[in-house]
């Protein structure tokens, strides 16, 4: 019969691959997992009304971390708003692309794809539909 580690060299051991996996992070390409932008939740979440998204244009749901544009009337796309180089959060839109404030990596809000780096990945699309007027993420 084996002995079981005593409670000191289980934390011990948590803390020491804790610090390798950071160590490891900070060491690595800068490009964040893409998992990692996924909300916590899969529940649907109201964004408010469609017309607050200009046909042509995107709007900003900071505190959701989302972004909605309408390509053409009608047509909604939804994308996290967590950029994918480093994982701060898209702050402002402009001339049709969602700006990171971190490292100035830039997004075009009809394709979430990359348009000025340093970012090299699209930002992550999520499922968008009109329900009763409202917009529905997730």
């Amino acid at each position: 019969m084996s002995a079981s580690p005593d409670r000191r060299t289980v934390l011990r051991g948590a803390a020491l691959a804790g610090a390798a996996c950071f160590g490891a992070a900070a060491c690595g390409t800068g490009e964040q997992k893409p998992d990692a932008t996924r909300p916590a939740s899969d529940a649907p979440t109201e964004l408010g009304p469609a017309s607050a998204v200009p046909v042509g244009g995107a709007r900003l749901y900071a505190e959701q971390r989302l972004m909605v544009s309408q390509p053409t009337k009608g047509e909604f796309k939804c994308f996290s708003t967590v950029c994918t180089h480093m994982g701060a959060v898209l702050n402002k839109i402009e001339k049709e692309q969602g700006v990171c404030p971190l490292h100035g990596s830039r997004f075009d809000v009809a394709t979430g794809k990359v348009v000025h780096g340093p970012a090299t990945r699209p930002l992550e699309e999520v499922p968008v539909r009109v329900r009763n007027g409202k917009l529905m993420a997730g």
